[in-house]
């Protein structure tokens, strides 16, 4: 995009202030600032100055297989999946945009060591997993993996350092997710520096936008894949491509699976899946009330007690479909570090503008069908999201040696 195209473009979205100090740049900065205006999704911000925060409506249990259901046709869903993976119609996609910061590092968080006596990272634990299915299966299953601008290059030079931890590298492709521009409560966008933007990641629902663009969602349609596989990168335990979860999502004839572990207790800070106005939702913790959250059936379990994982299974006829529709935006009001008039980072002391981003739980609702599918938490849920405590190092180390990884 030349200066004058850039010109034309802000001027109809009313930001022609960005280009402010246009004049002091060098060639290198007007490059990177107009990389970055080309790239802006102007529909998406359109949508966040629409959204309005609906009422949360009926709220209400969603059927799903328990373990019971699932061991009594374990072997008919396990056919269904294993004949699927092994056809080349599953694919995995690892979100891992995050750094380790709230484990003490700035590298990307799935280069974290959380081995003992050897090293063990979190991103070869889930190559191992997903090795276990792909072995299971008779066939290496697509890998594509989301980074971030900030740890894009660190990740793969990480990954090709330890030779892709065995896993075919033909098979894995890396894709950035894209970024949003935050805007001031004047309807402005924010500046970082005077050749930028002030970017964030567009949300965990921007997965396929990103892939999409990145051209690997036409190139899995090509090699026949009709399913992905959906996961983050923290839980060292999760089963990626598990032929059993695979093959009972299938059978349903639902658009989408999730993955979920009974709530522990009625205040665990976990997303329950449930229906809302008749559609599949996943509803925050802080949304039920004292009453629902505790209801029990009954057997004495609670009633709202799926609490998602973050694995799941979109089929992908449905996702280009939800990307023709587009998917809610969601307006995030933060303390966003940006230029003042004098072109001088100021970091505010209270809240000075809106990030925009996308839910990955808005695609189950626009899915329409969901299949909750009951894992053991001891078996597959070990989330690393702290240093130590709750769902921590620590617990996650606990879990793999009751699972019997060598740490």
């Amino acid at each position: 995009m030349n200066e004058s195209q850039m010109r034309r473009v802000l001027e109809r979205h009313g930001q022609l202030h960005i280009l402010k100090w246009w004049d002091e740049l060098g060639s290198g900065g007007r490059s990177k600032l107009s990389v970055q205006v080309e790239r802006i999704d102007w529909s998406l911000l359109a949508r966040a100055k629409e959204h309005i925060s609906a009422p949360k409506g009926r709220i209400e249990p969603i059927d799903g297989l328990d373990l019971a259901a699932i061991g009594a046709r374990r072997e008919e869903y396990f056919t269904a999946g294993r004949d699927a993976v092994r056809a080349g119609k599953v694919a995995c996609v690892m979100l891992a945009g995050g750094q380790g910061t709230r484990l003490g590092s700035d590298a990307p968080k799935g280069t974290f060591d959380i081995g003992v006596t050897h090293p063990l990272y979190i991103f070869e634990q889930l190559i191992r997993n997903l090795q276990d299915a792909a072995s299971l299966c008779g066939s290496a299953v697509p890998l594509y993996i989301m980074t971030s601008e900030t740890n894009d290059g660190a990740t793969r030079a990480f990954f090709t350092e330890h030779d892709f931890f065995g896993y075919p590298q033909e098979r894995v492709a890396f894709f950035r997710q894209e970024m949003a521009p935050a805007m001031g409560f004047d309807g402005k966008l924010l500046m970082s520096a005077k050749d930028s933007l002030a970017l964030s990641p567009n949300g965990n629902g921007g997965w396929y936008s990103s892939l999409m663009r990145a051209g690997l969602a036409k190139e899995a349609a090509e090699r026949g894949v009709e399913w992905f596989n959906v996961f983050a990168v923290d839980n060292v335990l999760q089963r990626m491509a598990d032929p059993v979860f695979v093959g009972a999502t299938i059978l349903s004839g639902r658009t989408t699976g999730a993955k979920f572990v009974r709530k522990a207790y009625p205040e665990e800070r976990v997303g329950v899946l449930c229906l809302q106005n008749g559609l599949p939702a996943v509803v925050e913790y802080y949304e039920l009330d004292p009453e629902m959250a505790n209801l029990r059936d009954d057997k004495g379990r609670l009633v709202y007690s799926f609490g998602v994982t973050l694995n799941y299974l979109f089929r992908a006829d449905m996702l280009r479909e939800i990307a023709a529709r587009q998917l809610p935006v969601h307006a995030a009001k933060k303390r966003i570090p940006c230029l003042n008039e004098e072109g001088e980072l100021v970091i505010p002391a209270r809240e000075n503008g809106c990030k925009f981003e996308t839910l990955i739980l808005d695609m189950i609702r626009c899915a329409g069908s969901c299949l909750p599918f009951e894992v053991e938490r001891s078996r597959e849920f070990a989330p690393i999201k702290n240093r130590t405590g709750a769902d921590s190092v620590d617990t996650a180390r606990e879990l793999l040696r009751q699972n019997g990884v060598i740490l």
